[in-house]
């Protein structure tokens, strides 16, 4: 299957979508009904401040916590609209901001920044002074307002369509900000609904029923199950712990400097896929084949061009003086869900 697909599908009765390069599987999205969705918007109360880190604990419907990283004049009782970031581990505050976001496939509204901007990656002259014409005939609201980059080529139509929608849904979120009991305004996106919006440039989409076993997506997902990466150039395992995700690179028999340099690259360029579709985050720390400090300069590079196509956001913090590679990666995603590979 050559092409980039977007597969929109189920394992079990768990929805799911997966992004397919060549017949590779490249990304997964999973449902998970344990935790609030990435996306979705409370009205929180403030519970109590965490002295020394500037911090507020909120409290959310079902007894369940927040922590907001900036609390900086915020009272105990107080209302707040917020945004979950990101997932929470078992046990820990659900991760979430105060800027509030209403994304679609074309446009984002942003409550508080007024503006019209159009996305950078958007060059045409022409079509950012037509993308601006329909901003203005639709868009009348003290909110801001973003055109995505993937409004290029769009229909022109479900342009003003999005925006209207995500301007309709932030009024009438905004309106029910105030109250005195937390209360979940929207659910966040599903892995169908995200796929949509964030993958479907240049991308066929398949929503047949079966479609992960007929295009091989089930095949590789059962093999998520190992530590085991293959490299072509050399093997990588990356092994979740409880205190980082440990990342261990080998080249087999060959130990030369250039069987080192090749099995180092290869794994550069493959950890990206590895952590995104495992859903791993937070410290990581790789174990290259030893090598001269001129060609850890050129993995570090590769490195960096790997994760800067990432969607997740990732921090090369750098070179331990015990010779490891260190990384921050933000915890978008739960892990993947190994209980799901029963049904596969």
């Amino acid at each position: 299957m050559k092409g980039r697909t977007i597969i929109l599908d189920h394992i079990g009765t768990v929805e799911a979508a997966a992004y397919l390069v060549d017949g590779k599987l490249d990304d997964i999205l999973i449902d998970h009904a344990d935790s609030p969705r990435p996306g979705a918007i409370f009205r929180a109360i403030c519970d109590r401040p965490i002295k020394g880190q500037g911090g507020m604990m909120l409290r959310l419907p079902d007894g369940e916590s927040a922590f907001l990283r900036q609390g900086k004049g915020l009272r105990p009782g107080q209302p707040l609209l917020v945004q979950v970031t990101g997932h929470s581990e078992a046990g820990k505050a659900v991760p979430v901001t105060d800027r509030v976001l209403f994304k679609s496939r074309y446009a984002i509204v942003t409550p508080g920044k007024p503006g019209l901007n159009i996305s950078r990656q958007i060059t045409d002259e022409d079509i950012r002074d037509n993308l601006l014409a329909i901003a203005h005939e639709v868009f009348d609201s003290p909110h801001g307002l973003i055109l995505r980059s993937s409004c290029e080529g769009a229909d022109e139509g479900e342009i003003a369509d999005d925006i209207l929608a995500m301007l309709s849904l932030a009024d009438a979120v905004l309106a029910d900000a105030e109250g005195t009991a937390p209360e979940a305004l929207t659910e966040g996106d599903g892995p169908h609904t995200l796929a949509w919006r964030e993958w479907t440039a240049a991308a066929d989409v398949v929503t047949d029923t079966g479609a992960f076993g007929q295009h091989g997506v089930l095949d590789q997902l059962a093999q998520l199950g190992g530590a085991l990466v293959p490299l072509g150039e050399g093997t990588m395992y990356v092994e979740p712990t409880r205190a980082l995700v440990a990342v261990d690179v080998n080249t087999g028999n060959d130990t030369s400097p250039a069987a080192a340099l090749k099995a180092n690259l290869a794994a550069a360029r493959a950890l990206p896929r590895a952590l995104r579709l495992r859903g791993l985050a937070g410290q990581i720390t790789v174990d290259f084949v030893s090598m001269s400090k001129a060609h850890r300069k050129q993995v570090e590079q590769s490195l960096r061009a790997s994760f800067r196509a990432d969607p997740i956001e990732t921090s090369l913090v750098g070179w331990t003086p015990m010779g490891l590679f260190e990384l921050q990666r933000k915890r978008e995603r739960p892990p993947f869900p190994h209980a799901l590979l029963k049904d596969i």
